[in-house]
């Protein structure tokens, strides 16, 4: 059974007033909130048991060694990859597809090869292809949303051309909650011997994920939106998109040996893996994903789910807020403006008198805002510790925005 009064008790932040009023914490599509689990693993790892890891004999090197490189079995798992060599740490989302980019793309794309993307990608997935375009004079083909903000999986697919090389999709928005069917792109953008990065940061948090049935070459995540520390993250690699990857970052770790004249590289993952790495932070992400899969995915998609159906009956019976993306089967994240002049900044921070935290500007997705027609949105965006109750609470602080700036 799905305890949330037992799960928020996981959770130390949540017991805590803002403004006087108890905690509504509805930014965790920005960044989740973190169990206890989770800061035990944190304090316990600088407290008892730091040391770097990899490059000592002694017994404390040795711990943090073993505990560190124990989560990339626990990503493998939570992830639905066949190996965890295909498992590789970095610091989030933006550094993994920033590694796509540099690591597999740069090497292998020339001027008028395409690299396929949707209007509602995050800044982080769509930068460092804009990078290739300055650079290398890659071509971007942008597949726009409808106006629900579903995205046609059949039109991500005939945006592929002879020169396509690459499909960077997210499996569900940061602003709409829009979830893609990244598995049907995936089996076809393969027919065509196209490779497909998958943007998981969203995806991960509100359901199960399996990469190897879902068919894709890359796959992102991000640990401090799993619950875990900030700095944190992993990508998927199959493991012949990684024998095709050259290092993009050098330094420790990431070689055998090193001489005046020749280097010779470590083998994956840690040939992608340069430097101190966030040894601390990664033992954390470890344990929060440990926490989601004791609770397992499924509960907390179906808890998710209710959220979604309740949140999204209560905010469209005011007629003076405009939902962006209805698109049938989204996640719990409700992005919104309110009639007449009034700013999502100030929609914030009336909300956050209340105690209600959610997020306002264009939340990293500049492209989808312009194709919306707005210049920002408020975002609500739920997570497993939250409740029906707090839906309410949302709505009444939105009650109190419109009588203050309708």
């Amino acid at each position: 059974m799905y305890d949330v009064a037992k799960i928020r008790a996981d959770f130390p932040i949540l017991a805590r007033e803002v403004n006087g009023k108890p905690l509504v914490y509805l930014d965790n599509g920005a960044s989740a909130q973190k169990p206890q689990v989770v800061i035990d693993a944190v304090t316990r790892g600088y407290a008892e048991e730091y040391a770097n890891v990899h490059r000592g004999l002694h017994y404390l090197s040795n711990l943090a060694t073993d505990k560190y490189e124990a989560v990339r079995g626990i990503v493998a798992r939570f992830l639905g990859a066949a190996s965890e060599d295909e498992i590789i740490f970095n610091s989030g989302t933006t550094e993994g597809i920033n590694m796509v980019a540099y690591a597999w793309a740069a090497p292998r794309m020339q001027a008028g090869d395409e690299i396929v993307l949707s209007v509602m990608e995050h800044h982080a997935n769509i930068v460092p292809w804009h990078f290739l375009r300055e650079r290398q004079g890659v071509e971007l083909k942008w597949v726009d949303t409808d106006a629900t903000g579903a995205l046609d999986a059949e039109k991500v697919i005939a945006a592929i051309g002879p020169k396509t090389k690459l499909i960077a999709i997210t499996q569900l928005s940061n602003v709409l909650g829009t979830q893609v069917d990244v598995a049907r792109i995936c089996q076809v953008a393969h027919e065509k011997g196209v490779a497909v990065l998958v943007d998981g940061s969203q995806g991960a948090v509100h359901a199960p994920v399996n990469v190897a049935e879902m068919g894709c070459d890359f796959y992102a995540i991000t640990g401090h939106k799993l619950y875990g520390p900030s700095g944190s993250g992993a990508i998927y690699v199959k493991r012949e998109r990684m024998d095709e990857m050259q290092p993009f970052m050098g330094g420790g770790d990431m070689i055998r040996d090193v001489s005046k004249d020749v280097i010779t590289y470590n083998d994956p993952p840690m040939k992608f893996e340069a430097g101190t790495p966030g040894i601390v932070q990664t033992i954390g992400f470890g344990a929060a994903l440990e926490y989601l899969m004791e609770l397992g995915m499924k509960n907390v998609a179906k808890h998710e789910a209710d959220l979604a159906a309740y949140a999204s009956e209560r905010l469209t019976g005011l007629n003076w807020l405009g939902l962006q993306g209805t698109a049938p089967g989204k996640a719990a994240i409700f992005s919104f403006t309110m009639e007449g002049t009034a700013h999502a900044h100030d929609i914030s921070t009336i909300l956050d008198k209340k105690g209600v935290a959610v997020r306002a500007g264009h939340h990293c997705a500049q492209p989808l805002m312009q194709h919306l027609g707005v210049s920002a949105t408020c975002r609500a965006s739920f997570g497993l510790y939250n409740t029906r109750e707090e839906v309410d609470v949302l709505v009444d602080a939105l009650e109190l925005a419109h009588s203050l700036l309708g």
